[in-house]
């Protein structure tokens, strides 16, 4: 199998909970012939080999992501790219309960990395996945940025910028379909996850979060399931169509 043809699966965020356990799951199945994994940070515990390697990216940074590109291009041809990046809190920025809470800084920090980032990673990596069959483009989104889902108001920041990753979602599925109409370009919902982002929200009478391996593998499900008929879409990883 030449360099062009040969299944490449790239994980962005594989520091992060689900991105390290999506990138593990990955690295086992033997339908990929590598797994590349990109972070700012090297994920703990993570060794390269023949069949996985790491490399560093900043999700913002045009520079660093043309130059991850370019390593992912000699390699070959990704069929499967996941963006499993996302802020909801970190220091001086938490969900705002009222309008009160609204801050210009904060608001730009999350559609920053929340929306402008996947946005950036399409515009390098898409164009590497192949014409003459399917590639899938996945970013992970939240039930919470539907807009005819919002019935409790608040989060205002969060919900909006995961709002603005499902409309450059959509607006790349329609683009990318006109040079490959084989592709798929989603946003999914994993669920309450019990990683680091989730854990301050979680009340103690809510249901039991998934870990980040169950996530992973019904998330990894949905993305099996796929065609190009469902590019531009928004499911949960139950595989239930969310509304926008």
């Amino acid at each position: 199998m030449s360099a062009a043809t040969r299944p490449i699966t790239v994980v962005v965020g594989a520091d992060g909970g689900i991105g390290r356990a999506l990138a593990d799951r990955l690295t086992n199945d033997p339908t990929y012939d590598r797994v590349v994994a990109l972070s700012r940070r090297r994920p703990e515990g993570w060794d390269d080999d023949a069949r996985r390697f790491w490399a560093p990216v900043d999700i913002l940074d045009d520079v660093a992501l043309a130059a991850a590109a370019a390593v992912v291009r000699e390699i070959g041809a990704p069929t499967r790219i996941i963006v499993a990046t996302g802020l909801l809190h970190a220091g001086g920025v938490t969900p705002e309960k009222n309008l009160r809470a609204l801050d210009a800084a904060t608001l730009t920090r999350l559609f920053t990395i929340n929306a402008v980032g996947p946005a950036l990673v399409a515009k390098h990596f898409l164009p590497l996945t192949p014409r003459d069959r399917s590639g899938l483009f996945a970013a992970l989104s939240a039930r919470v940025g539907s807009l005819a889902d919002n019935r409790l108001g608040g989060w205002y920041g969060y919900r909006a910028s995961k709002a603005a990753l499902n409309m450059f979602i959509r607006g790349l599925a329609i683009e990318h379909a006109r040079s490959r109409p084989l592709g798929i370009c989603v946003a999914l919902h994993p669920g309450t996850v019990d990683t680091a982002l989730s854990a301050p929200f979680r009340s103690s009478g809510a249901k039991t979060p998934f870990t980040p391996a169950q996530a992973a593998g019904y998330l990894l499900a949905v993305m099996d399931r796929l065609t190009p008929a469902d590019t531009g879409g928004f499911f949960a990883w139950d595989g239930a169509t969310i509304p926008w």
